[in-house]
């Protein structure tokens, strides 16, 4: 499997990277794992815009969900004409929520561009090559953490989480661990919302992944700061997520 980061900032794009959006290739299909504002700028410079073939969103939150709306422009008016209705997983409410995102509420847009499927706690999906399973993240909306199977190996992503032993367990022993690290360490962070870097690193450390890649960082954070305790608390290779940056698991 290949990830390649299309946006990894966290809550608002950063002046570096749009917000969380990933690129998940294996055998020749391209599943695009969240959407969040600004990404699809970023879509044309991993390959066709429209050279798609599913998107899984992991919660209703704008900064992992919202460019639905340009890319439902993107599909309906592209001069080659418009494709076929893109497979969109993500959990329940996300047609509803990008319906009414719009300047007046469009269903008609929303459903001749995308045919949704609602995901849950522990939903079992074969999408493409990949076999995905989601659990429930700690976070104040419905929230899931994904992980793909394909080819032997590994990935699993945190979505956003606040410390979380379930997301422990379903990462465990992945090859490639993409998980966010919204947070500073060493000041009093709300509970409940996000991961620090060194929180990151612990879950990674526990569920005994190859490597840690970590991302959604808020652009107000220092960078340095994160990565250093990302890095001190896990024992294997630790990497910050770049547009555009690929990873193989």
């Amino acid at each position: 499997m290949r990830l390649t980061v299309v946006g990894c900032a966290g809550t608002f794009p950063g002046p570096d990277s749009p917000c969380s959006s990933y690129l998940i290739e294996h055998d020749g299909y391209r599943l695009v794992l969240d959407l969040g504002n600004g990404a699809v700028g970023n879509l044309h410079r991993v390959g066709d815009l429209l050279d798609v073939d599913g998107v899984l969103i992991s919660h209703l939150h704008g900064d992992h969900c919202l460019d639905l709306v340009g890319y439902a422009y993107a599909r309906r008016y592209d001069p080659r004409g418009e494709p076929a209705r893109l497979p969109v997983w993500g959990p329940p409410g996300l047609r509803d929520r990008i319906v009414s995102s719009f300047d007046r509420p469009r269903p008609d847009m929303v459903d001749a561009t995308y045919d949704f499927t609602d995901i849950g706690d522990g939903s079992k999906l074969e999408i493409g090559p990949f076999t995905i399973s989601t659990s429930r993240t700690i976070h104040p909306i419905e929230c899931y953490a994904v992980r793909f199977e394909a080819g032997g190996k590994s990935f699993t992503y945190s979505a956003d989480t606040g410390p979380c032993d379930t997301l422990v367990e379903h990462a465990r022993g992945s090859d490639l661990f993409l998980c966010e690290a919204s947070y500073a360490d060493g000041v009093d962070n709300p509970p409940g919302v996000h991961l620090t870097g060194a929180e990151a690193a612990d879950h990674a450390k526990r569920a005994d992944v190859g490597r840690l890649v970590i991302t959604h960082q808020v652009p107000w954070n220092d960078p340095e700061q994160t990565m250093a305790a990302a890095t001190a608390g896990f024992p294997g290779p630790v990497e910050e997520a770049r547009v555009c940056a690929s990873y193989e698991a």
